[in-house]
């Protein structure tokens, strides 16, 4: 099983890949589009601006082996940004365009609200039946719901289809903290940081990346 780590130099690249380390999950760090292309399951962390970190993904010539990756069914996890990446637009210092993979909008916490968002907060699992979301509730299998995860974050994601949201959390409003649909799948904590239900999270996720390639 290979697990790439994107590297657009904007994620917080060794912590992910000791998490997974931890847990027995070999995964590799790269920057270059062949890995991405074979890669069996990649991660999309992230720390900073959208805006910036759309630049990179672009001069990095990222942009489409991350869609095609997806597009041939192999598994995606982004982490925080990373997260906030996979949706079509971002209000984050002007409107600026995601990579497109899942539909929404990125939008900044009310004002009145203390931004970043910095620390532990709850995890409420939604429990209706997902349409489409193959990961419910492979994702967050084993993690109980009110467990709490640790944020870092002034922007929050909107989906544009509510069946994909696998969690929330309430911070001045009840917002998506855990998506997927299909292959696709994002986190807003941070895993690698969250203790127990981050990694066990993690460890989520390659069980299904290993799961796809076995199949």
């Amino acid at each position: 099983m290979d697990i790439v780590i994107i590297d657009y130099g904007m994620g917080n690249l060794r912590n992910v890949q000791k998490a997974f380390e931890y847990i027995g999950v070999e995964a590799c760090v790269s920057s270059g589009a062949a890995d991405v292309a074979d890669a069996d399951g990649l991660v999309l962390p992230g720390v900073g601006a959208f805006g910036n970190a759309m630049i990179n993904l672009n001069s990095a010539g990222l942009v489409g082996p991350i869609r095609r990756a997806v597009s041939e069914g192999k598994s995606l996890l982004g982490i925080c940004l990373g997260l906030q990446l996979l949706f079509d637009e971002s209000e984050e210092m002007g409107v600026h365009r995601g990579l497109g993979i899942l539909p929404g909008r990125v939008v900044r916490f009310a004002e009145g609200l203390k931004v970043p968002h910095i620390g532990w907060n709850q995890l409420q699992i939604a429990r209706r039946p997902a349409v489409g979301c193959r990961s419910e509730p492979q994702l967050l299998d084993g993690i109980p719901d009110g467990s709490y995860a640790y944020f870092v974050h002034s922007y929050y994601v909107v989906p544009a289809d509510l069946a994909c949201v696998l969690a929330t959390t309430e911070y001045g409003i009840e917002f998506a903290s855990v998506v997927g649909k299909d292959n696709v799948f994002g986190a807003q904590p941070h895993p690698e940081k969250s203790q127990e239900v981050g990694l066990r999270l993690l460890g989520n996720f390659a069980g299904m990346v290993e799961e796809r390639i076995g199949t």
